[in-house]
């Protein structure tokens, strides 16, 4: 994809809902997964930008007021996602903010509640005693697209597939390989989904390894894995030659 049609897209999905993005994957020629993950990544960007004045005290008090203000048992769960949309914050993250300031009131500690705690009952929020916190925090991770134990459900899914479909078709087309699991016994810190036993050539490039994301990769998203994760294959398996970024 090229960069200039790449930022028309993003121009395109500010401010718009989930049911207009076939319209718009439609119009660029592009599947309706790789229109959500542009959405994702750039959606993620803006909410670590505003992490710090979403989880300030004054912020938290304010939400948390917010809620206590308009919930009633007539709400129908609809209170969090409406103060998430007011204040532009993923319901998931509002939720579990609103979550953590119950639990540490109920419990008059000055501890904050476990964190495995907390994700336990995102993740079942029938678990939560109060019957409406509990249906308005199930709201929140049901109508949430980017974040929430849902999404990160899906994720992991898609990526599962992809990485036995890039299997298969090494398998098919002959080529010897060595899975993670086994270089992970061999010692290895940091492997790739695949490593080719025999390096190929591909376009004029020699390929020794073969890693799988099942993402959008914009530049953003390229130099954080070079960083993490090529960076360290690269000096294991291949020459002194310094990779590029994709264009």
């Amino acid at each position: 994809m090229k960069l200039a049609v790449y930022k028309e897209i993003l121009k395109r999905l500010q401010g718009r809902e989930r049911e207009e993005f076939t319209g718009i994957a439609q119009h660029y020629r592009v599947s309706l997964h790789t229109l959500m993950s542009i959405y994702s990544q750039d959606y993620q960007k803006k909410m670590k930008k505003t992490h710090q004045r979403h989880h300030s005290l004054e912020a938290i008090d304010d939400y948390f007021q917010r809620y206590q203000a308009r919930i009633s048992p007539d709400t129908m769960g609809t209170v969090l996602l409406r103060i998430a949309k007011e204040v532009d914050l993923a319901p998931s993250l509002l939720a579990k903010i609103i979550l953590e300031r119950h639990l540490a009131l109920q419990a008059a500690e000055s501890e904050p509640p476990a964190r495995s705690y907390v994700n336990q009952l995102l993740k079942d929020p029938c678990q939560i005693p109060d019957p409406v916190l509990a249906n308005e925090v199930q709201q929140c991770i049901l109508n949430d697209c980017v974040y929430g134990p849902v999404v990160d459900s899906i994720r992991h899914s898609v990526g599962f597939e992809y990485e036995n479909k890039l299997k298969r078709i090494l398998e098919d087309k002959g080529i010897a390989f060595i899975g993670e699991d086994v270089m992970r016994a061999k010692g290895y810190d940091k492997t790739p989904d695949f490593k080719l036993e025999v390096p190929i050539a591909v376009d004029g490039h020699v390929v020794n390894w073969v890693e799988s994301k099942a993402s959008f990769g914009d530049e953003f998203s390229h130099r954080t894995y070079l960083r993490d994760q090529f960076w360290s294959y690269w000096n294991r398996w291949c020459s002194s030659k310094a990779p590029s970024l994709p264009s």
